[in-house]
């Protein structure tokens, strides 16, 4: 260096092009490290996008796999660890040697006949004593009775009793109705006329229908309470010696829905008028060309005011459905988060409520990208649902006093968290759009701390979506706009008769006897709790 320095120039010109040359070596040698920093901040920063896209994925991926294989609970992963050392403790158990005292007895000798093994064993059930009786007696005959020692007749000394539970099918029975017919001979005599009356006999529900009031109860109640699908139907009906085709009982589905859609719409004005309506929708897919076109089917679920549960068809998930059917509602709709609901609260009296078990299931759902802000968030979420199982009995007045004392506190610290981890995560990550999700709808989700009597979430009208899609799956579609409108008046009746604990089947028995010549002013008496009250207080 220091012969460098002895060496320079003495031009002073050439000194000045020496420092302009090192200069530009340095900016450029500065511009060239820069331009790595920026390549390596950009491929960080592609490669941190990708890991998030990957995560992404993986999540979309487990969220499929539990749809179709996983359980249903919404929990996070570490709640299976018990459940795997159960199956760890099985796997252990199984391969232990089996003891000698374990095993079955030898078998009997040769010459000895051989029987069946039968299990052996009773069974509390529910309910044994309203059963009806028959009683057979079991007897031994004269050559039994003859005593193996003297020959002389045993007497009878007393007797051991046992039951057992015996199921007989269904059967059809033609029912002939004879109207026998009256005329004045007097009269006739007189040429006044025969003056001729026939005997009235009972309304049909269908007119001039075979169907009897029976029949009909069950074929809805198998398809709408139980899901049967109607060709199932036709097979049982086969196997009991009728038949009938579904296409005659899906006719016959109409013409009871026709008949009961007067109280369908009573229900569905008196949940209008409930405080706080759930509801929520699924996919009804229903025939049409090329392919089923994606109808929808929703579910209005009254309060303890209006204990009804209703269902709607529509052809397509607009907010046109729930807003006419909402027309005349001005309290509380508690939902989910589907941004429909938003114009059909817009312009009215009514507020909307939010869910805090689809805003857990988003968290849990994310938990593998952010497994400790899945824990700590889901720890708060379920602090509000202890609050929730305290005030459990209480009246609505008093339970918003204990959530306005022990909830908002959780909801305060809840938002301050996700405000912070909003800012921490990258706009894409996973636990990024649950936590999105859950500020996005912040207002809705505090409702039920402004108001006692609104639910933390919607579970009440998941529960009766998850019923629809049982009927879904087992049926596949629906045929057309009226066969879904039938669907929707029939899973309103039967859905409400389980609200009530009410055998459907029983209720609608009845429904339809009466329904015919029941008047306007009767028709509340009808209604499932008021059947079932008028029911309870008669004499047994």
């Amino acid at each position: 260096m220091a012969s460098e320095l002895v060496n320079l120039p003495e031009d002073r010109d050439t000194l000045k092009a020496m420092v302009r040359s090192l200069a530009l070596e340095r900016d450029r040698e500065k511009q060239r490290a820069e331009e790595l920093h920026r390549r390596a901040e950009e491929s960080k920063q592609q490669t941190e996008e990708l890991r998030v896209e990957m995560l992404r994925l993986q999540l979309e991926l487990e969220r499929f796999r539990k749809w179709y294989y996983g359980p249903r609970a919404d929990r996070l992963a570490s709640s299976g660890e018990v459940a795997q050392m159960l199956l760890a403790f099985a796997e252990e158990v199984n391969r232990k040697p089996v003891h000698p005292d374990d095993l079955p007895p030898a078998a009997e000798a040769a010459d000895e006949p051989r029987r069946l093994r039968r299990r052996t064993g009773r069974r509390n059930l529910a309910h044994f004593e309203n059963l009806p009786v028959t009683t057979h007696v079991h007897e031994l005959s004269a050559e039994e009775r003859a005593c193996p020692c003297c020959g002389s007749q045993r007497r009878e000394i007393g007797a051991e009793e046992s039951w057992q539970i015996e199921y007989y099918p269904g059967r059809f029975e033609r029912i002939q109705h004879v109207r026998k017919k009256y005329a004045c001979p007097g009269c006739e005599r007189n040429g006044g006329g025969a003056r001729i009356e026939a005997a009235a006999k009972p309304e049909a529900p269908v007119d001039k229908g075979l169907a009897g009031p029976g029949l009909l109860a069950y074929i809805v109640t198998s398809k709408f309470s139980d899901y049967l699908p109607l060709y199932r139907l036709e097979d049982i009906f086969q196997r009991q010696g009728f038949e009938i085709s579904r296409a005659t009982q899906s006719i016959w589905c109409g013409d009871v829905a026709g008949l009961v859609e007067p109280l369908y719409e009573l229900m569905a004005g008196r949940v209008r008028a409930s405080r706080v309506v759930a509801t929520g929708d699924t996919v009804m897919p229903m025939l049409a060309k090329g392919k089923t076109a994606n109808a929808r089917m929703w579910v209005y679920v009254g309060d303890e005011a209006a204990p009804y549960n209703i269902f709607d068809f529509t052809l397509n998930r607009g907010r046109d459905g729930p807003k006419y059917f909402l027309k005349d509602y001005g309290n509380v709709l508690l939902a989910d988060a589907y941004g429909g609901y938003n114009g059909v609260v817009a312009g009215n009296g009514i507020t909307r409520a939010g869910c805090w078990a689809h805003a857990r299931r988003k968290i849990i759902e994310a938990e593998k990208a952010a497994p400790e802000i899945a824990r700590e968030a889901v720890e708060l979420v379920r602090a509000l649902y202890a609050v929730e199982h305290r005030g459990k009995g209480l009246s609505a007045a008093a339970r918003l006093e204990l959530r306005q004392a022990d909830s908002a506190p959780v909801l305060t610290n809840l938002r301050e968290k996700l405000l912070i981890w909003k800012q921490q995560l990258l706009p894409k990550h996973p636990m990024a759009e649950a936590v999105k999700y859950v500020l996005g709808q912040w207002e809705e989700l505090n409702v039920f701390c402004s108001d006692g009597a609104v639910p933390i979430d919607n579970n009440i009208s998941e529960r009766e979506m998850k019923r629809v899609v049982l009927n879904r799956k087992n049926s596949l579609f629906v045929g057309n706009a009226r066969g879904g409108r039938t669907a929707a008046i029939l899973a309103s009746i039967t859905s409400s008769c389980r609200r009530h604990d009410v055998d459907p089947q029983l209720y609608l028995t009845q429904l339809l006897v009466n329904l015919p010549e029941a008047r306007w002013s009767e028709l509340s008496a009808w209604l499932p709790d008021e059947w079932k009250r008028r029911q309870s207080a008669q004499p047994a």
